[in-house]
């Protein structure tokens, strides 16, 4: 679901930061207003998770793959503007370090997957859930639905974009600019690898992982009443988030095993080789920015089996490093500007 650049138009493109710009305001405003200081950690730990999920890359029919995301379960933690600073956080730091997703369709990719998925999503969770308890049988149920549905509603948006392209933009001969996919590709091929495979999975994810913080890590819930002393060290305090992500980072490797690349999110190489020619305006905005650990691999260590295993589980080190340090200095942003008077 990660939309490259050269897919979308500068007109689309610029249309998706200008959406996101006042909704990240809102969200970091709501954050600072609604999220304590010593919250802020929590935040960091959500995005580092969502960032290891989106690496475990699901082989789906037709040699493509799909991942989970993780936003719903973010929302359900922390809340939906808190998803989406930490959703659009771990999206910053995949398309500037990984080149996954591109850099002018950051604002798109944070649109769909940071505010629709998660807000939606959540809304469907608390419509099911109801006043259930929290991991309860009818929450847990919640969490999946809510998860499977946002995370179809995040992928069925993206289809949209994706197929409105030609339709949009074409040059004088005729041909797609952009996407050449239209909708009537771009939706049955997005929808049918995410409504079997990839929302199952996103809500299977979501249901587990809210069962393992509510019996392990109940703290981590922004909404439950604290249930120990303010004065406890970090790695106490999160424990077993931090077994939990040091698992999943052990763990990434697994994603190696699908080799498709997700639709949508072909090179250009790959894309010349399917339709025979690459869309004007996609050679004009593709492959522009040089990403330091392409496709999460490390370059200086060469090719082979090995290599790969060792620069993907390398690559999710150093991404939650890289996205939880963006988050506490963000934090530093929020405390400085706490010091200037009482929040409204």
């Amino acid at each position: 679901m990660h939309i490259p650049d050269g897919y979308l138009s500068p007109q689309t493109t610029i249309s998706g930061l200008a959406a996101m710009v006042p909704l990240w305001g809102v969200s970091f405003h709501k954050v600072k207003r609604e999220l304590k200081q010593k919250d802020i950690p929590q935040i960091a730990l959500c995005s580092a998770f969502t960032f290891l999920a989106m690496m475990f890359n699901v082989p789906v029919a037709g040699g493509s793959s799909v991942h989970a995301i993780g936003s719903v379960l973010v929302a359900i933690l922390l809340g939906p503007w808190a998803a989406v600073i930490s959703v659009s956080t771990a999206l910053l730091i995949q398309a500037l370090m990984f080149g996954d997703g591109g850099i002018l369709a950051f604002g798109m990719n944070c649109l769909n997957m940071a505010v629709v998925m998660p807000f939606a999503g959540y809304g469907i969770y608390k419509l099911i859930a109801g006043k259930s308890k929290l991991g309860s049988g009818r929450n847990l149920v919640a969490a999946f639905f809510g998860a499977y549905c946002g995370l179809n509603l995040a992928a069925f948006c993206a289809a949209v974009e994706f197929g409105i392209q030609p339709l949009l933009f074409r040059d004088a001969a005729g041909q797609p600019l952009y996407c050449p996919y239209p909708l009537s590709v771009s939706i049955p091929s997005m929808m049918s690898a995410h409504l079997i495979v990839a929302g199952p999975i996103e809500g299977i994810l979501t249901a587990a992982a809210l069962a393992y913080v509510v019996k392990f890590a109940p703290n981590l819930m922004q909404r439950l009443p604290a249930q120990e002393p303010e004065k406890i060290s970090f790695f106490k305090r999160y424990k077993p988030i931090l077994i939990a992500l040091l698992v999943l980072v052990a763990l990434t490797p697994v994603g190696l095993l699908a080799t498709g690349t997700a639709w949508g999110e072909y090179a250009t190489d790959e894309l010349k080789a399917m339709i025979g020619y690459i869309p004007k305006g996609m050679a004009q905005l593709a492959d522009k920015w040089n990403a330091l650990m392409p496709d999460y691999s490390l370059p200086i260590l060469g090719g082979g089996q090995t290599a790969s295993v060792g620069g993907y589980v390398l690559s999710a080190a150093v991404g939650i490093g890289v996205v939880g340090l963006l988050i506490f200095l963000m934090a530093k942003l929020f405390v400085k500007n706490s010091k200037g008077g009482p929040n409204p």
